[in-house]
């Protein structure tokens, strides 16, 4: 179990009190609207060091241990809904880590010191439409025409899409197959070529704003690379890897917490004279599931010491983020059940929950490509 010192203490409450003050009232707003005002909120993140917590402090970070990322992303997901927290999830664990950890001084100074402090606001662009979860497929190329790179094809849910300031872009930059000859590239989102060709109108994670982006002869310098030509799917599989422990930190408590208003609920919910708790069905399945709650929130506290330490935690991350993704969409599919017809109104956070949950066996890797991780991690594939 991690050791919370009273200061992890104190930035869990700051956290919680930024959520309540600045997300929550909004959650119905935004949601309705489709989108959020990603440079307003993220701003206001960033004056709280939120966007960079483990980063270098010379490029604005706080350059803190691991628990706080877990803290703050346990809070963040406090907000009645999925899509907010996501697109924060985007610039503090999917768009940036490969840039921290491979980028230059010149393009931390220009791009990763701005999105720590919120001032510009980040995507992750490595899905196409013929390319999801089989990154080794994607098209999108770059080729190098003197000191730039001219970028073709398209990149397809790309989360903060439409008002995101740069994108961490991976694409093909040799004639190499597979996964070999991907290069990241910063890329602006205002560059001429670069357009969004459609917002995105998705089944759940309404208030995050989704895109399809096309790119026609965008030019962009050499100098914008992350890391070593060439070497870009190896560092998105790593930063792959950040993304999905992200995942399994928000939902332990967001189950939970979804458990447990359900069962307020069916305490004063009476059918035939009695509160529908008593039924023991109901009881043993809310246990039940309670249980593998905690199951998941031990699993993602384990994995955190052991990021800590510095080991390997692929296999962790992979884990989690199967088996955690699965059970927030049951979690949500019993609350549905034992509300009923409440359960199943538009208006109601539980319908609102499962729309949202379902993403998760999906995006960031689907339950498929985590089976496929794990059968070679461990052996069982010839």
């Amino acid at each position: 179990m991690p050791q919370f010192t009273a200061e992890h203490d104190a930035f869990r409450q700051m956290v919680r009190s930024f959520v309540a003050k600045e997300l929550t009232p909004y959650a119905d707003e935004w949601e309705k609207a489709g989108t959020f005002p990603a440079h307003e909120v993220f701003k206001k993140a960033g004056d709280l060091g939120i966007l960079g917590i483990e980063y270098d402090p010379a490029y604005g970070g706080m350059g803190a241990d691991h628990l706080y990322t877990m803290i703050a992303v346990e809070e963040i997901n406090r907000m009645p809904c999925g899509g907010v927290p996501m697109a924060l999830g985007v610039q503090m664990m999917m768009a940036t880590p490969s840039l921290h950890k491979y980028g230059s001084h010149e393009l931390k100074e220009k791009y990763l010191a701005p999105a720590i402090a919120g001032d510009m606001v980040t995507s992750i662009a490595v899905t196409e439409p013929d390319a999801g979860s089989d990154v080794a497929s994607l098209r999108t190329k770059a080729v190098k025409d003197g000191d730039d790179w001219v970028i073709n094809g398209s990149k397809m849910y790309i989360t903060n899409g439409t008002q995101s300031d740069w994108l961490c872009l991976l694409a093909r930059t040799s004639d190499e197959g597979g996964y070999r000859g991907m290069s990241q590239i910063v890329v602006e989102r205002n560059s001429p070529g670069l357009t969004v060709e459609k917002k995105l109108d998705k089944y759940g994670m309404h208030s995050s704003d989704t895109a399809l982006l096309a790119f026609n002869d965008v030019r962009v310098p050499i100098s914008n690379t992350i890391g070593t030509e060439g070497r870009g799917f190896q560092q998105q599989m790593e930063q792959f890897v950040v993304e999905r422990m992200f995942a399994t930190y928000g939902k332990a408590d967001s189950m939970q917490r979804a458990l447990d208003r359900t069962a307020e609920y069916l305490k004063e919910r009476k059918v035939n004279g009695k509160p529908l708790i008593a039924n023991h069905y109901i009881s043993y399945k809310l246990a039940e599931l309670s249980a593998q709650v905690e199951l998941i929130r031990t699993h993602g506290y384990a994995m955190a010491d052991k990021f800590m330490a510095g080991e390997d935690t692929t296999r962790d991350a992979t884990i989690s983020k199967l088996l955690g993704a699965r059970l927030a969409r049951e979690v949500a599919d019993w609350c549905l059940q034992f509300h009923g017809g409440m359960g199943y109104m538009e208006d109601f956070w539980v319908a609102r929950m499962v729309r949202d949950t379902r993403l998760g066996s999906i995006g960031g890797g689907s339950d498929e490509t985590m089976l496929q991780v794990l059968a070679r991690i461990d052996g069982f594939t010839p």
